[in-house]
């Protein structure tokens, strides 16, 4: 693990629909950095998951209270010194929400593949309350970013890593 580095950015926010990796990723990338690492799945009221785990998707009234939490810590954590947040995010409004206060010591990766392969990775998964049924909905939800570092999933997580160290010293 090497110790945080001022090169880095504050606040990293891994984003993408469920299944695309953002906590491995996340982990991953806090043991390479040093930068303590949250997931945003951690931050879910209990209605949240109940209503997940029934197969029943999200809507943005359900959003609001988790995001503001994830939006507290977030800030929290850049006053601490940094924090890697592992979130869906995947409406700009979400984002916007995500980043309020703290929009200068922000930035996204975006965790991008296809939907054949994320439902593969979902259905392996064990021991989650996002069912892979609910696939279909944060797809149809997405709102690609544009100002992330986009990953190709179709990688490694350890390459992916890899290249994220590489280009968050550069940012």
């Amino acid at each position: 693990m090497m110790t945080p580095s001022a090169q880095l950015p504050k606040i990293i926010f891994v984003m993408g629909v469920s299944g695309s990796g953002k906590t491995t990723v996340g982990k991953l990338l806090s043991e390479r950095s040093g930068i303590p690492f949250f997931d945003g799945d951690d931050f879910h009221p209990i209605e949240n998951i109940e209503k997940m785990k029934s197969g029943k998707p999200l809507d943005d009234n359900d959003r609001q209270g988790w995001l503001h939490a994830i939006n507290h810590a977030a800030k929290a954590a850049a006053q601490q010194g940094g924090g890697i947040f592992a979130c869906s995010a995947l409406k700009v409004a979400y984002r916007q929400l995500l980043e309020n206060g703290i929009e200068s010591q922000i930035t996204w990766v975006f965790l991008d593949g296809d939907f054949d392969l994320i439902q593969q990775r979902l259905a392996q998964r064990k021991a989650h309350f996002m069912p892979p049924g609910l696939l279909k909905s944060q797809f149809e939800a997405l709102e690609r970013p544009e100002n992330a570092i986009i990953v190709d999933l179709n990688l490694p997580p350890e390459a992916i890593v890899d290249q994220l160290m590489d280009q968050l010293s550069e940012n």
